[in-house]
């Protein structure tokens, strides 16, 4: 019998990977790629699916199914339950509406290896991994839940955004997304993404972050063509991380914005670069002026022209706005 429930669960298992696996090769084979999902065209803004009751994130290939039933369907929220959470809080899902399969993976210790173990004075081995496919539906499929657990993110509290920032970032023209866990400029499609201010522990840094990923948005291809190419950890990276670092910095100094001091998660590899060649930080304060001026030149006041008598060929030339020297 014991036989008989491990192959039923060991081919439960494998059934569950092959759905899992032909969803995403049918995804690919259709030309979409299902870890970068089209958030230009959803209503949902960019961030990860959770869980409405406890706050937790999905994780793994939950994500990746939840963020196609967000773009599919038209959700605008991130925010799923269970049939019998909805139940707990209040409210019920609509009738007709169809849930969303997820996965729970976890480990289990047979119960005879429990008594083996517990019969040779040892702790148990052995667990075994089991997947088991529940259903999940979106806050937007249910009724009568909390206002708490629908109600999408508030609107971002007013001034927090110093207006001469949110100004030129609109004058940019960049596709600058605000949301999610983190901040990042996407190379391959070309978009900007940061929290939400009120997400920093000092929302004034949120500006000095804006402008370190537009910094990294103006090295693109299409703009300056700086070399983006490197991978995390690599010298490349850390160069490239420098340029934006420092660009942000001039920027935020160009429009009187003072950030809190920036804490120590690239000065390591910053100093490596330095230390390693004495006209990289020049290189880099060169690279990052002309990207803050590319930026500042967006505003309306902007100077027309650098400075008539710089050198080009000068890593050390680049003047920001004409106001700033790098």
């Amino acid at each position: 019998m014991a036989q008989a429930r491990t192959g039923r669960s060991a081919q439960g298992r494998a059934n569950l990977y092959e759905q899992i696996t032909n969803r995403i090769i049918a995804e690919l084979e259709a030309g979409r790629v299902p870890w970068v999902q089209p958030w230009g065209s959803a209503k949902a803004g960019v961030g990860l699916p959770f869980n409405a009751v406890s706050d937790r994130r999905y994780s793994g290939i939950n994500v990746l199914t939840l963020w196609n039933a967000i773009v599919s369907r038209g959700f605008t929220s991130h925010a799923f339950l269970t049939f019998r959470q909805a139940l707990a809080l209040g409210g019920h899902v609509r009738r007709g509406e169809q849930g969303i399969g997820v996965i729970y993976a976890r480990r289990f210790i047979p119960r005879e290896e429990r008594r083996r173990a517990d019969s040779e004075g040892r702790d148990p081995s052995g667990s075994i991994p089991f997947l088991k496919w529940f259903t999940v539906f979106s806050v937007e499929q249910c009724e009568g839940l909390p206002a708490t657990i629908c109600e999408p993110p508030p609107p971002i509290p007013e001034g927090l955004i110093l207006p001469q920032a949110q100004a030129l970032i609109d004058a940019t023209g960049a596709d600058f997304r605000i949301g999610g866990p983190s901040a990042f400029y996407s190379p391959a499609h070309d978009y900007v993404q940061v929290p939400r201010p009120d997400d920093f522990h000092d929302p004034i840094n949120w500006h000095r972050t804006a402008f370190h990923e537009l910094g990294h948005w103006v090295g693109g291809t299409s703009r300056l063509n700086r070399d983006q190419t490197g991978a995390f950890g690599s010298l490349a990276y850390g160069k490239e991380e420098l340029v934006a670092e420092m660009a942000g910095a001039f920027v935020c100094a160009a429009l009187g914005i003072a950030p809190t001091v920036r804490h120590a998660d690239y000065i390591g590899s910053w100093l490596e670069i330095i230390r390693e060649d004495n006209r990289a930080i020049l290189r880099a304060a060169s690279a990052a002026s002309k990207a803050a001026d590319y930026l500042l030149a967006f505003r309306p006041e902007a100077a027309t022209a650098a400075n008539d008598d710089e050198d080009p060929d000068d890593p050390a030339a680049g003047a920001l706005d004409g106001k700033v020297a790098a």
